[in-house]
């Protein structure tokens, strides 16, 4: 059986269905690389202690006391206490008939397999009705050898499921062809996929697994790395216009009328994007930078150089705040020579259209107009700019504003309205250089660490919300805004989304039981306690994503003039707002943030003249993981150190995701720390691709790679 046999074909229609439903598999293959997260070996107990709330999980376990009695309902219930050679414990929940059965069944001393979803009732980690294996499915593991292999589960598809479907397509399926090239095999004494595979869920010893995972490392690598070889072959190939810009014109008129001089990286940089633009292939950089570092200048300055060629640029952002923010500084950064058509304005000047999906009719037929007739050189927009209908005159640059918020394919959808334009994508979250080969292993890579002069430091702090320091906070802030500074507040959700209510033990139903941390804090709540309270008088808004287009511009607008002296947001306003004269703020429930994203919502205050403060609120005890995160993020404003940390606190998967197209991520093993693996891999795929670009010399590689690339179009037509 192939690896592209779907799954429905081996195992019915009821089971294939419910493990696309809930994990994501359509294929042998995709089953194959579905790998355990774990092994037992038969008579050992688990660690209970490492059991996370959420998961589906199977523990190997020893009773301790099984007991049925009533609820205050008077229905039955059967409470079992199982643990491990730590002492930690877990209950076990039945209810009902079936309760008497169970307990009857787990006797203390007895040893069994228990899968189910771990909760939390009465602050103690619990399994409601979790399934109990028979004795045949014991057995069965026993004979099976000592190693029990524990699968990431889901509802409705347990563990043993998944091990009995591995087993009936593993000794079937067709892996005699290899997608690693035996040259690199023999060179990295790596097995073959067979062995591998057959290791990695069956295993006999456990030491014989690491073998198996470093083969298979190999793979997510290699496949990764020849899928971004083919687009950057696929990307030379392509005829390009050059974009040489002219002496006298736009560009130089901008140089000309700007107030600083810029920092020696934008210099370079801009040389380095200059030369680009002239060559007839299209560029493909990123330009990655520490917040306020001046991507924005490097990118405008590349525009006006496309549009003194005759051509157009588009700027892509993630949100309709941001896109705002965009148009009006670009605006502002022009200033007459964004005035096309206007009385006074200056002979090389150009206009610069906004185009979101909430603009009104009015609005988007003249923004539509302005770029199909090439009036406005430079059109900023949403995902609206992929939009049927949105026509350009002559794209020549396609500029990608925090493009982790974007995948390929959406940047290639705003490509295809030019014929082969450059491309140039930006982000403020620090990349290390393995993350570099991977998630952007298509662009070439340029840095801006060097921040521009002027800049105030950043002061932060962290602040428990029950602690003794919280009201002096709103002191703080309120002397802050009464001495002429303006501030934000970031909220994590808005008030008016449908939340889960805390649970307690009294009329709790203990099967749906969940220990639900405190709801975020919203916008709409803490705006009115603090207009009613600790800001009581002080000129308070609030902004968040849900609110009309031009309210959200309204808003921004009197906050951007000063006449609102507190904002209230969401973090809408997590990039691309620029407001000098903001030099406090404070962020509610802090710890639930990521580290990267704190960077980014920090860097919106210092931007002016004023020293500022930026206060991380929380209710996280000191001794604390979450605690010890905020204190890592209070202790240096370097975005590139933060980066490295917010990497190693998340999972490889999340961050190393293949295209970053939202798919289920390719990657289970590679590490960021696998360095020489993914260099490695790269130049082997380089090499590889330049020899056989379409891969006929290589089918089981070319079956590999359409597996990937098939994932995520079917997510980016599932996001579309």
């Amino acid at each position: 059986m192939k690896l592209s046999t779907p799954l429905v074909k081996v195992l019915g229609d009821k089971t294939a269905n419910v493990m696309a439903d809930k994990l994501g598999l359509h294929t042998v293959g995709d089953l194959l690389h579905h790998y355990p997260r774990k092994y037992f070996e038969h008579g050992s107990l688990t660690p209970l202690a490492e059991l996370v709330e959420g998961e589906h999980v199977t523990v190997l376990a020893e009773v301790r006391t099984s007991a049925v009695t009533k609820t205050r309902n008077g229905k039955t219930l059967g409470k079992v206490v199982v643990t491990d050679r730590s002492g930690a414990t877990l209950e076990l929940a039945f209810f009902g008939k079936v309760a008497n059965w169970y307990c009857q069944r787990l006797q203390p001393g007895g040893q069994h397999l228990f899968a189910g979803r771990v909760s939390s009732f009465n602050t103690k980690r619990q399994l409601a009705h979790p399934q109990v294996f028979s004795e045949d499915d014991e057995a069965a593991l026993a004979r099976a050898g000592a190693i029990i292999s524990i699968y990431p589960a889901a509802e409705g598809i347990d563990t043993m499921a998944i091990r009995k479907a591995v087993d009936l397509v593993l000794s079937d399926a067709d892996l005699d062809e290899d997608p690693l090239p035996e040259d690199l095999r023999r060179q990295h004494q790596l097995v073959g996929l067979r062995a591998a595979l057959q290791t990695i869920h069956r295993p006999t010893k456990l030491d014989q697994v690491p073998t198996a995972k470093d083969r298979l490392r190999w793979d997510e690598s290699f496949v990764l790395q020849v899928v971004l070889a083919r687009r950057r072959l696929e990307q030379r190939s392509q005829g390009g216009t050059p974009r040489l810009g002219r002496e006298g014109g736009l560009l130089d008129a901008f140089d000309a009328s700007l107030p600083w001089v810029l920092t020696d990286g934008q210099h370079e940089i801009g040389k380095v994007i200059s030369q680009e633009l002239g060559r007839s292939q299209p560029m493909h950089r990123l330009l990655q930078g520490e917040v306020g570092s001046g991507k924005t200048v490097v990118a405008l300055r590349a525009m006006l150089s496309v549009i003194d060629s005759g051509g157009q640029a588009a700027l892509l952002a993630p949100t309709e705040v941001l896109a705002q923010q965009h148009a009006r500084s670009l605006r502002d950064l022009l200033g007459p020579l964004s005035q096309a058509g206007e009385l006074g304005s200056n002979e090389h000047s150009t206009r610069v259209a906004l185009l979101t999906g909430s603009l009104g009719a009015v609005a988007r037929r003249s923004a539509l107009a302005d770029a199909g007739s090439g009036e406005a050189g430079i059109l900023v927009g949403t995902h609206a700019l992929l939009s049927e209908g949105v026509e350009f005159r002559d794209l020549g640059l396609v500029v990608v504003d925090e493009q982790h918020r974007f995948g390929v394919e959406q940047r290639d959808a705003l490509r295809a309205k030019g014929r082969a334009p450059h491309v140039l994508v930006m982000t403020a979250t620090p990349i290390p250089r393995t993350v570099a080969m991977t998630t952007y292993g298509d662009l070439e890579v340029s840095t801006l660490r060097e921040l521009p002069a002027g800049r105030s430091p950043i002061r932060t702090t962290v602040v428990r919300r029950r602690g003794p320091y919280f009201d002096s906070v709103w002191a703080g802030l309120r002397d802050q805004v009464e001495a002429g500074r303006q501030a934000f507040v970031v909220c994590g959700r808005i008030g008016d989304e449908a939340v889960p209510p805390k649970t307690t033990a009294q009329g709790s139903n203990p099967v749906n039981v969940e220990d639900e941390q405190s709801p975020l804090l919203s916008v709409l709540e803490v705006a009115e306690a603090l207009t009613e309270g600790p800001l009581q008088g002080l000129r308070l808004e609030i902004l968040h994503g849900r609110m009309p287009s031009d309210a959200k511009e309204e808003v921004m607008s009197r906050f951007n003039a000063g006449h609102t002296q507190v904002l209230v947001a969401t973090t809408v306003i997590e990039v691309g707002v620029d407001v000098p004269n903001a030099s406090v703020m404070v962020v509610m429930d802090a710890d639930r943030f990521g580290i990267s994203q704190l960077h980014q919502l920090r860097g919106r205050i210092g931007r002016g003249e004023h020293p500022a403060t930026c206060v991380l609120l929380t209710d996280a005890f000191p001794d604390s993981l979450a605690y010890q995160r905020l204190q890592a993020v209070a202790s240096t404003t370097d975005g590139f150190e933060l980066s490295q940390l917010d990497l190693e606190v998340r999972r490889e998967g999340d961050v190393l995701g293949a295209d970053q197209s939202g798919g289920r991520s390719s990657l289970r093993f590679l590490k960021l720390a696998d360095l020489d693996i993914i260099t490695t891999s790269r130049e082997w795929a380089t090499r590889l691709v330049e020899d056989d670009p379409d891969l006929s010399r290589h089918p089981a590689l070319k079956q590999a790679v359409e597996a990937i690339l098939d994932e995520q179009r079917a997510a980016f037509i599932e996001k579309a």
